[in-house]
C-alpha cells in the first residue's frame, strides 16, 4: 500500500513527463503518466518509451492509442463480446447442420418405409431390381449427407475451440500481472473474499502473508525499470517455488505481493513466509548486459491468520500492518500477527 507521500510525489511526476512530453492534458493522459512512473504496468512503460524515441510529443491520438492498449477495459470487453459473437454463431451454424441431417434421416425412414411397402407385394424381377436401385440410391444420398455433416461438424469443433481459447486468454489477461504472470490485484481480491468465506463455512484456517521488497524505489532508480522488473520477477519466482497446493500468488501493488494460504496455520504461514525470505535474500542480482553483480535484495513480511467473524479486509489491513512492523524493527524479516503476551508465553515455554 502506497504512503500519501508516495502517492503525491508519483502525481508530481507525472504532471512534469505530461507537460513535456504530451501534447494534451486529457485525463487519459494523466493516466498513462501517473502508471508510468508507478511502474504499475511495465508493458505500457515500453511501448511510451519506444513512442518518444522519435523525439517528439506524443499526440493526442497516440495517447489514445496508449490508454486503449494497456489501461482501457473497454478493449478486454470488445475481444470478449467478439469470441463470444462468433461462438454464438458457430453454435447456430451447427445446430442448423443437425437440423438438415434430422431432416436427411427423416426422408431416408420415409423411402425405407415406402420400399418396405412395396416389398410386401408380389415383385416381378424387374419390379425388385427397381426397388433396390431406389434403396441402393437413397443409401448413398444419406451416406454422402452424413460425410458432409462429419466435416462441417469437424470444421464448426475447431472454430468453438479457437473461440474458446480466445474468450480464456480474455478471461486470464484479466485476473493476470503481465510482469510476473502471478494473479493480479482484481483476482486477489476475489480469491481472498472466497476464501475467507469456504474458511468460516468448513471453520478451517486460513493465512495472509503481505511482502513488500525492501529499498525497492532506491534499488529502481538507480538502475532503472528493467533491472526493477528483474527484482519482481524474482520474487514471483521465489514465492512459486516454495508454494504448493490451494495457494494464490499474487502482485497486487507496484512492490507488493501477497500469499493467501487457505488450511495453513500462523506457525506453517511462518514458516513459508521464512522460506520466501531467505530465496530471496539468497539470489544476487546480476545486470545481464554486463554482467556486473547488483548486489542482493531483501523482503518484509507479514503473516495474519483469519479470525472468526473476520472480513477478507480486515485480514488484509492486519497482515499488511505486519509487514510495516517488519519494515520499523529493521527489515529483512517476518512478523507475525501473533498477541505480544501469547508470543512471550510461547516463548517462556521453550
Amino acid at each position: 500500500m502506497q504512503s500519501p507521500n508516495r502517492t503525491f510525489s508519483i502525481a508530481e511526476r507525472a504532471n512534469e513527463l505530461m507537460r513535456a512530453y504530451s501534447d494534451t492534458a486529457s485525463p487519459h493522459s494523466y493516466e498513462i503518466w501517473f502508471t508510468y512512473v508507478a511502474g504499475a504496468k511495465p508493458f505500457l512503460n515500453d511501448a511510451v518509451k519506444n513512442a518518444l524515441k522519435s523525439g517528439e510529443k506524443l499526440t493526442e491520438e497516440q495517447i489514445e492509442a496508449l490508454y486503449d492498449a494497456h489501461l482501457s477495459t473497454v478493449r478486454l470487453g470488445v475481444q470478449a463480446e467478439r469470441a463470444g459473437t462468433g461462438m454464438l454463431s458457430e453454435i447456430e451454424q451447427v445446430v442448423a447442420m443437425i437440423d438438415d441431417a434430422l431432416g436427411s434421416t427423416t426422408r431416408y425412414g420415409a423411402s425405407l418405409q415406402a420400399i418396405s411397402e412395396d416389398l410386401a407385394a408380389p415383385q416381378e424381377r424387374s419390379g425388385l431390381r427397381d426397388i433396390l436401385e431406389a434403396l441402393v440410391a437413397a443409401t448413398r444420398e444419406v451416406a454422402a449427407n452424413n460425410r458432409s455433416l462429419e466435416m462441417r461438424l469437424r470444421d464448426s469443433r475447431g472454430e468453438i475451440e479457437a473461440l474458446r481459447e480466445a474468450l480464456e486468454r480474455v478471461r486470464v489477461e484479466t485476473l493476470t500481472d503481465p510482469l510476473t504472470g502471478i494473479s493480479n490485484r482484481k483476482h486477489f481480491e476475489e480469491m481472498l473474499i472466497s476464501a475467507t468465506i469456504s474458511a468460516r463455512a468448513n471453520e478451517s484456517p486460513l493465512s495472509l502473508v503481505v511482502i513488500d521488497i525492501d529499498h525497492f524505489k532506491r534499488f529502481n532508480d538507480t538502475y532503472g525499470h528493467l533491472t526493477g522488473d528483474q527484482v519482481l520477477r524474482l520474487v514471483s519466482t521465489a514465492m512459486g517455488e516454495q508454494v504448493q497446493g490451494q495457494a494464490t500468488l499474487a502482485r497486487f501493488g507496484g512492490e507488493e505481493f501477497a500469499m493467501i494460504l487457505p488450511g495453513l496455520s500462523r506457525e506453517q504461514a511462518f514458516e513459508v513466509a521464512e522460506k520466501v525470505r531467505r530465496n530471496v535474500e539468497a539470489r544476487e542480482l546480476m545486470k545481464r548486459s554486463t554482467g556486473e553483480s547488483l548486489g542482493r535484495i531483501t523482503v518484509s513480511l507479514g503473516v495474519a491468520v483469519l479470525r472468526r467473524h473476520e472480513t477478507a479486509t480486515s485480514l488484509l489491513d492486519r497482515a499488511d500492518t505486519c509487514m510495516y512492523r517488519a519494515k520499523g524493527s529493521g527489515r529483512n524479516r517476518t512478523v507475525t500477527d501473533l498477541d505480544p503476551a501469547e508470543a512471550a508465553a510461547l516463548s517462556d515455554a521453550a
